[in-house]
């Protein structure tokens, strides 16, 4: 329940640091795009070294499928872990929901930090091929800085915070970078209860394509990393 717990803290922490700061500033000027990259990347920093010793920070069912079928945890767990992080990502962006009408703040996104296809014109292949590829190089990285044939020290969750931030500077544009369903299905059932609904009428692209771009992270990275020629 522990671990269960940390899930839950840090998803609520990365939507409610990420998608608030992407809320105030809208992504839309640099500065603002680059402040909501650093604001989730920064997150999972500080997730990593809170509650990584207590659940491994997955905060992401992406990145916990991927665990799971490097053999890295149970099913048990993996299911313990979607749903912590399914319901943290609902609770912060209830959370947000609440202060910016609380305090009469006007959300830029139009949908509590949400995620969307409008940067590449509705397209939903498109869409897939982002989330599959960002969220194959963050799982991919994840895999090798947590592998116990490494050796990084303190320094894996610099490391695999800088590498959202990295996947964010070009995802945000796109789709609004997603690479974690609990991030999008909190955010779009949250906009949906506000009255937007267009978040929630295409976050199963959010959910299908980083699963698929973690399990062949998982397949590519244990293949690689086997004894095998």
């Amino acid at each position: 329940m522990k671990k269960y717990i940390a899930e839950f803290i840090g998803t609520f922490t990365l939507v409610l640091i990420g998608c608030g700061t992407a809320m105030l500033t809208g992504c839309e000027q640099w500065g603002g795009y680059m402040l909501t990259a650093f604001a989730f990347g920064l997150t999972i920093v500080g997730m990593a070294y809170a509650v990584g010793n207590i659940s491994g920070c997955h905060i992401n069912p992406a990145v916990s499928l991927g665990c799971l079928l490097s053999g890295r945890m149970s099913a048990k767990d993996f299911v313990g872990y979607v749903i912590s992080q399914c319901l943290g990502a609902f609770a912060g962006a209830g959370v947000l929901a609440l202060i910016f009408h609380l305090g009469d703040k006007s959300d830029l996104t139009g949908g509590f930090g949400s995620n969307g296809l409008g940067g590449v014109n509705d397209n939903i292949g498109a869409g897939l091929i982002v989330e599959i590829l960002l969220t194959f190089i963050f799982v991919f990285v994840i895999l090798g800085v947590t592998s116990p044939k490494q050796s990084h020290g303190s320094f894996g969750g610099v490391v695999i915070g800088f590498t959202l931030v990295l996947v964010h500077i070009l995802g945000i544009g796109l789709t609004g970078t997603s690479v974690n369903p609990a991030r999008s299905i909190g955010t779009a059932i949250v906009a949906a209860i506000d009255g937007n609904t267009k978040p929630i009428e295409v976050v199963w692209v959010f959910i299908v394509a980083p699963l698929v771009g973690a399990a062949i992270a998982a397949v590519t990275y244990k293949t690689l990393e086997s004894d095998g020629e």
